[in-house]
């Protein structure tokens, strides 16, 4: 059995990657590693094929500690200039609610089976199909042999989110963490902590529903290293999408406040993530908090940025990639565009999938469909991204104005390995959000 995410020998090779990429000197780690035999490829599905000889895992542990005591990458968190007053409304309603957690749960549903799928991939599917562009579920009916075993389609996810299965809303991780802070929230009210988040990973969330940084962060947990050490030690996925997925509730509980939510989000990431990771999760409770009150996509973009470092990396790739949406008529030559900027990064990334987020945000221009369908056919991390385009779109629509086609297989029901959740209507949950709302 491969376990993935945590092996040291596949977790070495994405640590080189990511201090690369937040400019530390490891050149004199990685020829250590490879002059016992290591490889710096990365295990793009987090684990190689093989384990490794007892003496080249231990060189690995030895390397990764070698990382951490490296002095940690500068990046700019200055937010002074976070405004004091919001011109945004504070009072959100049931439907906008409902059409935030609706929409989450489509856009998901819709990048599911094409996750880890390519762009060119999801294109050639599409079109085999007669669905390119994107603007309707994906199907397996009338996919040429060769296609499909050329591109196959979510091992998980293809039994559930195919336009001839959907029966109801999948388990998916992006949609438990949305369970999970919901239940801190109600739990713990809002001065929870990040050790009250740790502890209901713990308490609540299956080991082997967590990925990524969060399967890194849990295992650290477990070994007795609290947050934020629990998001540093062995962690190099630690400015990936996790965080940003996990932070909604936390900006629907806000409605017109996207400093609060911010602050809340940035409790939840250190249990898991640093630097652009903590930035991603703050921009998506932001912009969770303002969508449900805002009048266009505009003020919840303006929202989201206003809470983030202003001269951090991520706050500029969100900015940049807004403005190559903003009035573009041809979707794909600005997913090209952004494939030339951010392509060199993981698929799970967070500054990659978010300038995804941001560009079609701004594309869509507040239209659900059109928003979702193309942030999915831009590939990458394409439910998460999905979820979030979904949320933000789906609180603006509000839950009656959105199309049956997308909201009726849902069945509104929502499954879950979370106790207490498996089976829930997404009605109830707007009801609840909105009790901790107001």
């Amino acid at each position: 059995m491969r376990i993935t995410w945590v092996q040291p020998e596949d977790l070495l090779p994405h640590e080189f990657a990511a201090s690369r990429d937040e400019g530390r000197d490891v050149s004199a780690l990685e020829r250590r590693w490879t002059a016992a035999g290591g490889s710096l490829a990365a295990p793009v599905t987090g684990a190689s094929p093989e384990p490794a000889p007892p003496a080249l895992r231990a060189l690995a542990v030895e390397l990764l500690d070698a990382a951490d005591a490296l002095p940690a990458a500068a990046e700019a968190d200055d937010l002074a200039g976070l405004p004091e007053r919001w011109s945004l409304p504070v009072s959100v309603t049931h439907d906008r609610l409902h059409g935030a957690w609706l929409g989450r749960a489509v856009g998901c549903l819709l990048g599911k089976p094409v996750e880890k799928i390519p762009r060119d991939g999801i294109r050639e599917i599409l079109t085999a199909t007669g669905r390119w562009p994107l603007r309707d579920w994906f199907t397996a009916k009338g996919l040429p042999d060769e296609v499909a075993a050329r591109w196959p389609w979510n091992r998980r996810s293809a039994p559930t989110s195919l336009a001839e299965n959907i029966a109801g809303m999948p388990e998916d991780d992006d949609l438990n963490y949305a369970l999970l802070a919901l239940r801190v929230l109600e739990t713990h009210g809002r001065g929870f902590t990040s050790d009250d988040v740790a502890q209901a990973w713990l308490d609540w969330l299956p080991g082997g529903r967590v990925f990524t940084a969060e399967r890194v962060a849990y295992r650290n947990l477990l070994l007795g290293y609290a947050p934020p050490e629990s998001a540093r030690r062995h962690n190099p996925f630690r400015e990936w999408i996790g965080a940003q997925i996990r932070t909604d509730v936390y900006g629907w509980v806000n409605p017109g406040r996207p400093d609060r939510a911010a602050e809340l989000a940035r409790r939840d990431a250190v249990v898991s993530h640093v630097g652009a990771g903590v930035h991603g999760a703050m921009w998506a409770a932001a912009l969770a908090a303002a969508a449900p009150v805002a009048s266009d996509v505009d003020q919840v973009l303006d929202a989201a940025e206003a809470v983030l470092p202003p001269a951090s990396r991520f706050a500029r790739t969100v900015r940049d990639a807004r403005a190559l949406g903003t009035g573009a008529g041809d979707w794909e030559r600005v997913v090209d565009e952004l494939c030339a900027r951010h392509g060199h990064l993981h698929w799970v990334h967070v500054r990659n999938n978010a300038a995804l987020v941001a560009a079609a945000l701004a594309y869509g221009r507040g239209d659900f469909e059109r928003s979702i369908c193309a942030v999915v056919s831009g590939g990458w991390d394409t439910d998460s991204t999905g979820a979030t385009v979904g949320a933000v779109t789906g609180a603006l629509t509000g839950a009656e104005a959105l199309p049956e086609r997308w909201v009726v297989p849902l069945h509104n029901r929502l499954a879950s390995s979370i106790a207490g959740f498996d089976g829930i209507g997404f009605d109830e949950l707007a009801a609840r959000t909105r009790r901790l709302a107001a």
